[in-house]
């Protein structure tokens, strides 16, 4: 859960505190209570209480609820918090009101007096922050799921892409005639690739060792069709073993490559590198870019991200240049 509040958040708190000082101005009016009372007590307990959200949603919630499960911390550090802002205030109030020292709580009175003095309106706020959240976090990942569910039937019909296989084949006509011992070759590949898009069609990531293959087999097809239009290479720094990445990322890169670079006088130079964490993209861009592409399949592959992991696409659009990284999932670090 993301604890970290937004400007919807914001407004919530302010109609919150609003109507809360409302309802206790209606209370200090009937007590006749003094004018210094009201904008001492008013200002002390909404600055105090604030404070304490703050300190659960931003500090306590995140390191001992959500990501340790320490709830023996949780509970001293919460009731901790409770204690000293209540305290607080409640000295406060005694001395805007001009209350009896002599009277005022010591020992475990004390404590309980000042845990409960503003559990109210922490409690009531947290209360509608967190359900807030909750149903904004279902959401948000109803809303993911749906997209990642299109996402599939998207990755699936490109696999199968009528367009896709009739280019396919007319390179193929092509280099029968004119180069049959690449053709082979050509057929080789393209049975590889359509092998592989078969047996990972349900496959969430693969092993980046996979994904390299299939995409060094994706590169020759591009290469052979393009002729010295496109130009890659690929450069491995780390091990590539227990290292993963979405299944078809690499194909939805090289297609990025493609879709959006037509090229001119100069072949598009494009490298992919690899390090223990990311796995980079980077390809010059053309003079004359094609502006009929979406871009829909960088969309879909950050959404992917969004499921897989808890780091995110990087993209980077020079003028010369054009950069994605992916983040490298590890999942044995996850399990």
């Amino acid at each position: 859960m993301n604890t970290k509040l937004d400007k919807s958040d914001w407004i919530t708190i302010i109609i919150v505190y609003s109507v809360t000082v409302i309802i206790n101005s209606i209370d200090y009016y009937r007590e006749e209570n003094m004018l210094k009372e009201y904008l001492i007590d008013f200002s002390s307990s909404i600055i105090l209480s604030l404070l304490a959200v703050m300190l659960f949603m931003y500090w306590l919630i995140p390191n001992y609820l959500v990501h340790r499960q320490k709830y023996f911390q949780f509970t001293f550090y919460g009731l901790s918090i409770l204690f000293i802002t209540g305290y607080i205030d409640k000295v406060t109030n005694y001395w805007s009101g001009e209350g009896n020292w002599a009277k005022f709580p010591t020992g475990i009175d004390l404590f309980i007096s000042s845990v409960f003095r503003l559990l109210d309106s922490i409690g009531l706020l947290l209360g509608v922050l967190l359900t807030k959240k909750f149903y904004e976090g279902q959401s948000q990942f109803l809303k993911i799921e749906k997209q990642q569910k299109e996402n599939e039937l998207k990755l699936l019909r490109s696999q199968i892409d009528p367009h896709f296989l009739f280019n396919n084949l007319n390179t193929l006509d092509s280099l029968i005639d004119t180069d049959s011992k690449k053709a082979k070759e050509y057929i080789n590949r393209l049975s590889l690739i359509y092998r592989y898009l078969i047996r990972t069609k349900d496959a969430e990531v693969m092993e980046l060792s996979e994904e390299l293959q299939f995409a060094e087999n994706y590169i020759f097809l591009i290469e052979t069709r393009f002729g010295n239009d496109y130009k890659f290479s690929i450069e491995k720094d780390v091990d590539t073993i227990d290292k993963f990445i979405p299944t078809g990322a690499l194909q939805a890169l090289l297609e990025n490559v493609v879709k959006h670079n037509k090229a001119s006088e100069k072949s598009v130079q494009t490298k992919i590198t690899i390090n223990n964490d990311w796995l980079t993209v980077n390809n010059t861009k053309s003079n004359n870019p094609n502006t009929e592409s979406l871009g829909t399949g960088l969309q879909n592959l950050q959404t992917r991200y969004q499921l897989l992991s808890d780091k995110k696409v990087d993209i980077k659009n020079a003028n010369q240049r054009f950069i994605v990284s992916i983040p490298i999932i590890k999942l044995s670090q996850e399990n």
